[in-house]
This record gives C-alpha cells, structure tokens and sequence, in this order.
C-alpha cells in the first residue's frame, strides 16, 4: 500500500509540475516580444527627444542671429548719426 501511495504521490507531483510549466514557457515569447516593443518605443522616444531638443537649438540660434543684427544695425546707426553730426559741426 506505501509504494502505491508513493507512485500515486509522485505521478501527481509531476502531473502538477507540468501543468505550472507550460504557461511559464508560452509566457517567456510574449514577454520577449512585449520587452521588444518596450525597446522600440524608448528608441522611438529617444529619436523624438533629440529631434525636438536639435530644433531647438537651431531657433535659439536664429533668435540669437537676430538680436546681434539688430544690435549691429542699431550700432550702425549711431555711428551713421555721429558722423553726420560732425560734419554738420563742419
């Protein structure tokens, strides 16, 4: 009767183990493909970032072009205004 208990508590032993197993192993592919997307997106994301992050730079640099032309014109025109100031003192 003991051997018998054993083997009956053995075949359920496996027959559970088996069971738990094969959702683990059909998991494992979703997961590689979910960690996949997960790679894709942040990928994606990081693209966007510095996209955004290098069209930002090129305005600040265009505003920055555009106040020293206009402090450069306004330079200019000082210089216009003194000029003819002195001549008109001639």
């Amino acid at each position: 009767m003991n051997k018998l208990l054993a083997a009956l508590v053995a075949a359920f032993a496996t027959v559970s183990f088996a069971q738990t197993a094969a959702p683990a192993a059909a998991a494992a592919p979703a997961a590689k493909a979910e960690a996949k997307a997960e790679k894709k997106d942040a990928k994606a994301e990081a693209k966007a970032e510095k996209k955004e992050a290098k069209a930002d730079a090129k305005a600040e640099k265009k505003t920055a072009d555009v106040k020293a032309d206009k402090k450069a014109a306004t330079a200019e025109k000082k210089e216009d205004k003194a000029a003819a100031k002195s001549e008109a003192k001639k």
